[in-house]
């Protein structure tokens, strides 16, 4: 499988042709994304410096979700056919892309395969390509084309956290973001997943999604 970088743009795991899912990108357009990225940053810094009053408020563990339900197994959740349908956000939390997508999962000898294909609002349209493999009772390490290194994923109760550095195309150079993605199962057939972005600890964007099952239908398994 090959690796390529995802141009910056559902749960939210092997590797393709094709950049990663477009639920990350946050600079449409094939051109000047580095100029604008560079442009943005200082609005980016003071924002973070205003929101570090509230540094001492750390967000909810796992563990906080471990006696609340449905239960978001991956291994239960997803497999078969499902569909993603989200916006994506800038670090100004402005909606600057919505999309839709559908997502193929399936296993095998315990190890999950999640084929994501997305299409934006604007026609642009993208795939990525998960793989989980569980190391623990628990947690999975996730893979995908654009992924640096691999991703922790640890779910309890109806929640799953995936955390990894994504590679991310700028211009003629690649910037590497670290995702913080958290879902949560609302009901049998939909999980709310939230996105968020940032670079060297300053907030860069956020997606926000609903993922939903569709058990009648056929999954494509390879």
């Amino acid at each position: 499988m090959k690796h390529e970088s995802t141009r910056l743009a559902v749960p939210e795991f092997c590797c393709v042709s094709r950049p990663s899912s477009p639920r990350w990108f946050l600079l449409p357009g094939s051109l000047n994304r580095g100029f604008l990225f560079a442009k943005q940053a200082a609005k980016i810094v003071f924002t973070f410096l205003c929101l570090s009053v509230l540094a001492g408020c750390q967000s909810a563990s796992i563990d906080h979700y471990r006696t609340s339900s449905p239960s978001l197994n991956p291994a239960e959740f997803f497999d078969g056919f499902l569909t993603a349908h989200g916006i994506v956000k800038d670090y100004s939390g402005t909606v600057i892309r919505t999309f839709n997508a559908d997502i193929h999962a399936c296993w095998k000898d315990g190890i999950g395969t999640l084929d994501e294909s997305f299409l934006f609002d604007d026609g642009e349209e993208q795939t990525r390509k998960w793989e989980l493999t569980p190391n623990s009772a628990q947690r999975y390490t996730a893979t995908a084309g654009d992924v640096v290194g691999n991703g922790d994923a640890e779910w309890a109760g109806n929640a799953l956290f995936l955390n990894y550095v994504l590679s991310v195309a700028l211009d003629e150079d690649t910037i590497d973001l670290s995702i913080d993605d958290r879902m949560y199962r609302v009901s049998d057939h939909v999980v709310i997943n939230e996105s968020k972005m940032s670079k060297f600890g300053l907030p860069v964007g956020e997606i926000v999604l609903t993922i939903i099952r569709h058990p009648s239908q056929e999954a494509r398994c390879n």
